[in-house]
């Protein structure tokens, strides 16, 4: 009888072993995990245009149109999920997005909810219900995905009227019913290091996580003193508080941005979490700020997620 059982135990080991990827399949497969580099267009009507930002044809690359707000045209009140386009769609139209994605291949676009600002205030999460505002803006987002050929959402809501627990289920049964209806193929979350803030997205985080395929996890919300040593801690906080989720490194190219700068060593936390195989993908706010700077960090960002780990 123990013989027996010693033998079935060695057939599972062995099932199990089979199973697992060979070292350079899963050497591979991490690479091709740190591969994505993401940016935020539109929110500052300045003109910038899909072709002006420079693409490495290496990596996979998100445009993100900035905002999408359950708010009137005019931004003058709320519309319980009724969702207006205030991106600058003079220049990033349908015919702008379907042009870039049959240009650069690797190329996919998004479009972000909810923002800081809207008219004369803040741009706040603010339902009725839950069941109505999510039957309202799946309708209304729909509409708009499907006008522009977009691919994925991004959460970036920064104000709240309501508990978050009622933000978790609208969020997480929108990005559920666009999913599952073939509207998006992805939604990513934009977090940052705020006790309210926070505790909506990790309410949404666990209970909807799983639907969730990106954090883009606002660094530059942090003080302009941050050092590398603190990035680096506030990377490891932030892996702990969305527990297996794809964490993106990130900074900001506009005059208020804080957080580890380009120039005071992001790129070499990058360098280090890569090495130690943390890095998944870089995003930046925003493309609007970076053209002033001719898009050298834009360049430099893909260049490091496209080499190897050295």
């Amino acid at each position: 009888m123990a013989s027996t059982m010693l033998l079935i135990t060695l057939f599972h080991v062995l099932i199990l072993v089979s199973l697992r990827p060979p070292s350079s399949t899963a050497a591979l497969l991490a690479r091709q995990s740190s591969d994505l580099f993401r940016v935020y267009i539109g929110a500052e009507f300045n003109g910038v245009k899909f072709s002006d930002t420079p693409i490495n044809p290496s990596v996979e690359f998100h445009f993100i149109l900035s905002f999408a707000i359950d708010y009137t045209a005019d931004g003058s009140s709320s519309t319980h999920g009724h969702f207006n386009v205030f991106w600058d769609t003079d220049n990033l139209s349908p015919a702008q997005v379907a042009a870039i994605k049959h240009i650069k291949k690797k190329v996919r676009v998004a479009l972000s909810l909810g923002g800081d600002v809207v008219g004369n205030g803040n741009a706040y999460f603010k339902p009725y219900s839950i069941e109505s505002w999510v039957s309202n803006a799946v309708k209304s987002l729909t509409q708009i995905i499907r006008e522009y050929n977009l691919d994925g959402i991004d959460i970036d809501y920064k104000h709240f009227s309501a508990d978050h627990d009622t933000f978790a289920e609208c969020i997480g049964r929108l990005v559920t019913t666009l999913k599952n209806q073939g509207v998006i193929s992805f939604a990513s979350i934009a977090p940052f290091d705020d006790d309210q803030v926070q505790m909506h997205y990790r309410a949404l985080w666990n209970k909807y996580g799983n639907i969730i395929d990106y954090v883009n996890f606002q660094f530059y919300a942090y003080d302009s003193s941050t050092t590398v040593s603190q990035f680096l801690s506030y990377f490891e906080k932030q892996s702990s508080n969305y527990a297996g989720g794809k964490l993106l490194a990130s900074f900001s190219t506009d005059s208020s941005g804080g957080g580890l700068s380009p120039a005071k060593g992001f790129f070499s936390a990058c360098r280090t979490l890569k090495k130690q195989g943390k890095l998944s993908s870089i995003f930046v706010w925003s493309a609007d700020d970076s053209m002033k700077y001719g898009f050298r960090y834009e360049r430099t960002s893909q260049l490091l997620l496209a080499s190897s780990p050295s």
